[in-house]
């Protein structure tokens, strides 16, 4: 390299170098509160530089590619929290947010001008947030932390707020299976692709409006059998939604297709307890298409899960199943049975045995990286072993109308689709304003037996075994309940 061309690259390298000292003793800045719009990191400088590859010279790796002659925007910044100094180079996406930012510019105005999906110009602001490029303020899915005696400790904290909210879509009724224990045979006509678009409009909104990420999981009935769903599915792709699928198996062909359009976050099917077992549930051959179909999705690298509907009669197989599947599947794990809809004739498991049962999944949990723990349940052993506890149900115990709802075929909106709790119809509200509603605080709070409980930031129950047992979901807490509330 000629003697003149280093001594340029090597000003611009000094430039970067004085930016960088600049924020030495700067402190970390700090995040929006709650309510206040995003910002621009107040500690970030943008340095355009005529040599490209400069970065990488100040983290050490000269060896990876010499500068070459050519513009690039450089970031200078100190991140929120630990306060690390990055210099590193602006990619595309991080420029227009900044640029939106800068500007005020509309997102949808910037989206039409670049031809690229809305979601694109979504993910390039949170992107920017994560960064810490762009700094925004907590999200607004917090529950009262008077109602929690545990949450003064951090660890306890970090179940009181959500940063995602899953909205699980059963866009149609329709089903190639008959399980013994289904909740909903009814049959609702499911809404138009047109009615389908809207509430994914809304619940953009509500993500926004709310500072979360946002997550469709479709299922049904078989989401699959919805007329419409490669193309609703390709419209909640460009809101920069998370997209998983709870369904049966499908065709390599019918997957290959959605991951071509937006890749899965997981496909989720069910299997009911060992081969005999489970065909008598589902249907013969149904374990077989299973662990065939489980396979078809690890050969394409979509996240596995199956779920079992746990009753008194496949409780003692839940464990042979999950080492049969151990190195199959991504994760597995279990719901307690609701003894609503078809599911009213199935026997559910008896309170001692399901204790015993927790305590026994728990340890061959603990050697099977395949078992997950989702019963919120499972916090109180944790609890009597002085052991961190789990996110329970949802992440955040039971996360009915908090970080979780449904919607039914027709707009129906419940806080959880295993029981009836209907908070009211997004074709005559919309999410925002349902989630916002008394009702839905309501089924938020939970059972009042449970408030001040010292493990209720993650359990709380299942509130759709409570209701199916006959009980007062807004009073009384899981019949299953074992924690010695007299003792604490």
């Amino acid at each position: 390299m000629a003697t003149c061309e280093k001594s340029a690259w090597k000003f611009e390298l000094r430039r970067l170098e004085e930016a960088r000292e600049e924020l030495r003793g700067v402190d970390a800045p700090s995040r929006p509160e709650q309510g206040e719009a995003h910002c621009i990191n107040p500690t970030l400088s943008l340095v355009v530089t005529g040599w490209q590859h400069l970065p990488e010279y100040l983290h050490g790796k000269e060896e990876k590619n010499v500068p070459e002659k050519g513009q690039e925007f450089v970031l200078v910044y100190k991140t929120p929290d630990e306060g690390a100094i990055r210099v590193v180079p602006a990619t595309d996406l991080q420029l227009l947010a900044l640029k939106l930012l800068t500007e005020g510019l509309d997102r949808h105005a910037v989206a039409e001008e670049a031809g690229v999906a809305i979601g694109t110009v979504d993910a390039a602001v949170e992107d920017a947030c994560l960064s810490g490029i762009l700094l925004a303020p907590p999200s607004k899915l917090v529950r009262t932390a008077s109602h929690y005696p545990e949450a003064g400790t951090a660890d306890w904290r970090r179940h009181l707020h959500s940063d995602y909210f899953t909205l699980q879509w059963h866009v149609t009724q329709a089903c190639d299976l008959h399980c013994k224990h289904c909740y909903d045979r009814s049959t609702i006509s499911p809404l138009t692709l047109e009615q389908g678009i809207t509430i994914l409009d809304q619940f953009r909104d509500f993500v926004l409006e709310q500072n979360v990420h946002g997550q469709v999981t479709f299922t049904g009935g078989n989401p699959l059998l919805y007329t419409h769903f490669e193309e609703l599915y390709k419209e909640a792709a460009d809101r920069n939604f998370n997209i998983a699928i709870l369904g049966n198996p499908t065709s390599r062909e019918v997957l290959e297709s959605l991951q071509n359009i937006h890749p899965l976050s997981f496909y989720q099917v069910s299997l009911e307890g060992l081969p005999e077992h489970n065909d008598s549930i589902r249907g013969v051959g149904h374990f077989d298409r299973i662990v065939e179909f489980i396979a078809t999705l690890d050969d394409l690298s979509i996240y596995s899960m199956v779920m079992l509907t746990l009753t008194r009669e496949n409780m003692g197989q839940v464990l042979e199943l999950a080492e049969f599947l151990r190195g199959k599947v991504d994760l597995f794990t279990f719901n307690r049975l609701s003894q609503t809809g078809e599911g009213a004739a199935l026997a559910t498991a008896e309170k001692r045995e399901y204790q015993v049962f927790l305590h026994d999944y728990l340890e061959a949990a603990k050697s099977n990286p395949t078992m997950a723990l989702k019963d919120n349940l499972i916090n109180i052993i944790k609890a009597d072993n002085q052991e961190k506890p789990f996110g329970g149900c949802t992440g955040f115990g039971c996360g009915a109308a908090f970080n979780f709802c449904s919607i039914l075929p027709n707009g129906d909106m419940h806080a959880c689709r295993k029981f009836q709790s209907p908070i009211g119809n997004v074709l005559q509200a919309t999410i925002l304003e349902l989630y916002k509603s008394k009702v839905a605080e309501q089924y938020r709070m939970g059972p009042s037996e449970c408030r001040g409980c010292k493990i209720r930031p993650v359990c709380g129950g299942c509130q759709a075994v409570i209701q199916s047992s006959g009980l007062d979901v807004g009073l009384h807490r899981d019949p299953y309940c074992f924690i010695d509330l007299e003792g604490e």
